[in-house]
């Protein structure tokens, strides 16, 4: 706690008092003697002054303790007092202690206490009232997001300067594949509420594809939107779709709040596609060559008469280039197969809607469902799976003569497999044309394709086969395939009520971009807030970083969500003492990524924020010595909860970060952990700042100037 002056001046005051006092009265001593006894005196006492003194200075010293307590109880309690009722007016969570102090200060304590117990019943009506209003429109927004989360496309939603404000799960792991660092560190640097799309995305190709959009706004297209294909700094192809997101219905038409972006990688499909270009060419040119080697050798076999040595030459020449052709064309047909297998994925069905796909899809014969298990779950490429049944039930129809057909689905022993059998009343067919029809290309009409039933089943890993009952006269077809786990069926409710973390439609008021960071207000700003664990307390001493964990605020809002953590290989022992305070061995760390890894990703995660940290001088000297090292440079302004505190309490006796935290009612989980410590760090810097605007401190750089001004600004590593 900084040292009050006014301590220091009551004990000045004392001190003159009682030197005021022992000269009032050695005056009154002297003016009662003659002038005789006087001269005595001063022999006497002459020479023992400096004794005065000491008992002078004693008294004093004697009188600090009791001076020190008077002074907590004069002035301590209430400034502490003080300092609780603006957190409780600022934050409303922060506890009010009503032990301390005088009579009179406790009960004022308990009688603030009372007040802002009434305070928070009328508000918490209030925001019944707010909750109720709204709650309409966060069922819309919290429906709109869960739907979103739950796409199979990649999307990212941005308001016109780029920043994006909402993104789903897909996209999360989309920009996970796309990030240049290590395994396990990247993609957050890339995605997150508040970051841009800029440094994936280059901007002349967003701009342009909005000059599209409002072009075909502005012609009345009912569908305005834009296609560009694009590579990442990986190499990696991306196709994105855009479409305007509109601006209030009462602007121009052509006025936008932002844009949809819908994300494709196509890279493999690329890949594949030049791989069969490159393949189709080389067929070409290998079939002109050979056709023109054929071509020769037939018109010297025309003049070559009877020679029969030069005629079986050429003959042979023919035959080497009829089987290069034929190979040839072998390989494009399995590369086309294998294009053909794998189209379609495989995905989690109901076994009962792939049995009524089938029905519906089948004419002729007549199909019927027969014995389906409606609570299977199979794991199937349904459109491969349908063609092939489709393909059984005509030819049995043209070959067989069969009308009626059944579709029959039960779980196998076992509990691994389902049965789809295909079954039929009649004529019953020889294993050999089982192998046959197996064997097959699933070719019907005008449908073509080179996959066969055998195809099919090896795709799912499965099995199939002929199964004939002699006693009703019934064969059917059986087709063996996995089963999928039933998906949890989770509350509507639940789907909706929390507000997922991974969008923020406030996003789209953005603040002017163009003016200075220091004179941006703290609530308008985004937030890297982080912390390290070490080997030691020594930075300049060859102590090592060995955990760095961040997390995010941004619009005000803590991102739980977009977070990092990672552990570092320090490659030097981590004394016992500091493994007590983590938990962290060598041996957990060993194999971990360097920190000429680490630190780049991280720089990458906190690109544009500003950094936040609990005594934060000591985790940025840790970051300053490695930062040549790594290859970076952290310039970003820092903020520092411990100076904050100290500035806005500081009658408090302690600024530790389980202290800060308990005055705030804010529950500590996770301690001594880099990720644990960066989260409370996070709450206790939200508590903050309303405390921070009541003192007249709005701006970052009125933060970072007041900052400077405290007295804990004085400590250095």
């Amino acid at each position: 706690m900084k040292p009050d002056r006014r301590f220091f001046v009551a004990l000045a005051l004392l001190g003159g008092l009682l030197a005021l006092t022992l000269c009032a009265a050695g005056g009154l001593v002297v003016a009662s003697l003659d002038p005789t006894q006087r001269a005595q005196l001063l022999v006497l006492v002459g020479d023992r002054l400096p004794l005065v003194f000491m008992v002078w200075a004693l008294v004093l010293a004697l009188a600090v303790p009791p001076l020190r307590v008077l002074h907590g109880w004069l002035f301590g309690a209430p400034a502490r007092l003080a300092e609780a009722a603006h957190a409780v007016v600022e934050t409303g969570a922060a506890p009010l202690v009503t032990d301390q102090g005088s009579a009179e200060t406790r009960e004022l304590a308990r009688a603030i206490a009372g007040l802002a117990s009434q305070r928070d019943s009328l508000r918490a009506g209030i925001d019944e009232q707010v909750r109720a209003g709204s709650r309409r429109l966060e069922h819309e927004r919290g429906r709109l997001a869960a739907l979103m989360s739950e796409l199979a496309q990649s999307v990212v939603v941005c308001n016109l300067d780029g920043c994006i404000l909402l993104y789903n799960r897909r996209a999360r792991l989309q920009f996970r594949a796309l990030s240049d660092a290590p395994d396990g560190l990247g993609g957050s640097e890339l995605l997150g509420l508040g970051r841009s799309i800029y440094p994936v995305l280059d901007r002349p190709l967003v701009e342009h594809a909005l000059d599209t959009v409002r072009s075909r706004m502005r012609g009345g297209d009912e569908h305005p939107g834009a296609q560009f294909v694009t590579a990442t700094r990986g190499g990696q192809l991306l196709r994105v779709q855009m479409a305007p997101v509109p601006a209030a219905d009462d602007g121009p038409q052509t006025d936008l709040a932002g844009f949809v972006l819908v994300f494709d990688n196509i890279t493999r499909e690329y890949e594949e596609d030049s791989a069969r270009d490159r393949q189709l060419l080389d067929f070409d040119e290998t079939c002109r060559a050979t056709l023109a080697g054929m071509q020769g050798a037939l018109d010297q076999l025309v003049r070559t008469g009877d020679d029969m040595s030069t005629r079986g030459r050429l003959v042979a020449l023919v035959r080497d280039g009829i089987a290069a052709l034929d190979g040839r064309l072998r390989a494009l047909s399995d590369t086309a197969l294998r294009s053909v297998k794998t189209r379609w994925p495989l995905e989690d069905m109901r076994g009962a809607d792939l049995v009524a796909a089938a029905v519906r899809r089948v004419a002729v014969p007549r199909m019927q469902a027969e014995q389906v298990d409606a609570a299977l779950w199979l794991r199937v490429d349904s459109f491969a799976l349908l063609q092939a049944v489709e393909w059984l039930a005509r030819r049995l129809a043209d070959e067989y003569e069969v009308r009626v057909l059944a579709l029959s689905l039960q779980a196998e022993p076992g509990g691994a497999q389902a049965s789809l059998d295909l079954i039929w009343q009649g004529r019953s067919m020889s294993t050999d044309t089982v192998m046959s029809w197996q064997m097959e290309a699933m070719n019907s009409g005008d449908d073509r394709t080179p996959l066969s039933i055998r195809d099919v089943v090896e795709r799912h890993g499965g099995q199939f086969g002929v199964e004939r009952e002699r006693a009703s006269h019934r064969t059917r077809f059986r087709f063996l395939l996995p089963l999928a786990g039933a998906p949890a069926q989770a509350p509507a409710a639940s789907r909706v009520t929390g507000r997922p973390e991974f969008y923020d439609f406030d996003l789209f008021r953005t603040g002017d971009p163009a003016r200075a960071l220091a004179e941006r207000p703290l609530s308008e700003l985004t937030y890297t807030v982080f912390d390290t664990e070490t080997t030691g307390l020594d930075p300049s001493g060859g102590d090592e970083i060995i955990q760095i964990g961040a997390t995010r605020i941004v619009n005000g809002r803590l991102l739980r969500s977009e977070s990092f953590e990672q552990c570092v290989d320090p490659q030097r022992p981590v004394p016992a003492a500091s493994t007590a305070v983590h938990g962290l061995r060598a041996e957990d760390l060993r194999g971990q990524p360097l920190i000429d890894a680490v630190l780049p990703a991280f720089h990458a995660f906190a690109r544009d924020t500003v950094l936040v940290a609990h005594n934060a001088a000591f985790d940025m000297r840790f970051l300053e010595l490695k930062q040549a090292r790594a290859g970076v440079r952290f310039e970003q302004p820092v903020l520092d909860t411990l100076l904050l505190s100290a500035l806005v309490q500081p009658g408090q006796a302690s600024h530790r970060l389980e202290d800060i935290a308990g005055r705030f009612g804010i529950a500590v989980s996770g301690r001594h952990t880099a990720l644990g410590d960066a989260l409370v760090t996070a709450e206790i810097f939200q508590k903050l700042l309303p405390l921070l605007a009541a003192r007249g401190i709005h701006t970052l750089g009125d933060a970072l100037a007041a900052s400077r001004n405290t007295y804990h600004a004085r400590i250095a590593y």
